[in-house]
């Protein structure tokens, strides 16, 4: 393992030890699986429904994560510079991309562990039925890449303000913004006064169309690479804020 791999390997394992050394993992597992379970269940009305998909499981997600993930990553740089611990850090020999890097697999990690445990749902369709597997891999790696995109995002608003509140809010409104944008409503109003290729621009922003066709179970190279072209590029702009914060 080279160097930089070992960094990020243990500024990973330092925040990921960081999640369980308080109750804030476990709280957000315990409700997050609340939730999944409440809008699958009771609003999807699961059981009435009376077909064994997971449809009304993965619809809720990106409205979930909006909430739920700048919670998660709120802290990860807001809480550094306001202890003062990042410039620590970054004496280590640790780059702003190792620490980057680090913090973000542990955070995305974090979120494929709490995506993992709503394995009861599929298995409750199985059954109850015979539910189309391979929808529901796409649909959970779509969520997975869903979950990537918010962490990215909520890095990004938390490398800006060491105040958490601040951080946690900016995120929900780029998150709000990024699920909205491809709905009619957005795009009517848009079109009322813009020019279409704006209107289409601002469209292709959102999270919806990409997520949607792999909760369909339809695997399309546009659909991944809108959702890496989004952690890139938040990412990148984590790292120039960081840099400009500790001049590094």
């Amino acid at each position: 393992m080279n160097e930089a791999a070992h960094h990020i390997l243990a500024v990973g394992k330092r925040e990921w030890r960081s999640y369980f050394d308080s109750p804030v993992a476990y709280v957000f597992i315990i409700i997050f699986l609340m939730l999944a379970g409440f809008f699958t269940f009771s609003l999807s009305q699961f059981f009435e429904a009376g077909q064994a998909d997971l449809n009304g499981f993965f619809r809720w997600h990106p409205w979930l994560y909006m909430i739920l993930v700048p919670a998660v990553a709120m802290r990860l740089w807001a809480e550094e510079r306001r202890s003062g611990t990042i410039e620590l850090l970054f004496t280590v020999s640790v780059t702003p991309l190792q620490a980057l890097l680090g913090k973000f697999f542990a955070a995305w990690l974090f979120m494929v562990l709490a995506l993992a445990l709503t394995f009861t749902v599929p298995l409750t369709a199985a059954y109850l039925g015979a539910p189309d597997f391979g929808a529901a891999m796409s649909g959970y790696l779509g969520s997975v890449l869903l979950a990537g995109a918010y962490i990215a995002v909520g890095m990004f608003t938390s490398a800006l303000t060491r105040n958490q509140v601040i951080s946690f809010i900016l995120a929900v409104v780029i998150g709000l913004f990024l699920i909205l944008a491809g709905y009619p409503p957005v795009t009517d109003l848009l079109a009322r006064w813009a020019p279409m290729w704006l209107v289409d621009g601002v469209a292709s922003f959102s999270f919806m169309p990409h997520y949607e066709a792999l909760q369909r179970g339809v695997i399309d190279l546009r659909d991944l690479v809108y959702f890496a072209s989004v952690m890139v590029f938040m990412l990148f702009a984590t790292q120039v804020v960081l840099k400009t914060k500790v001049g590094r």
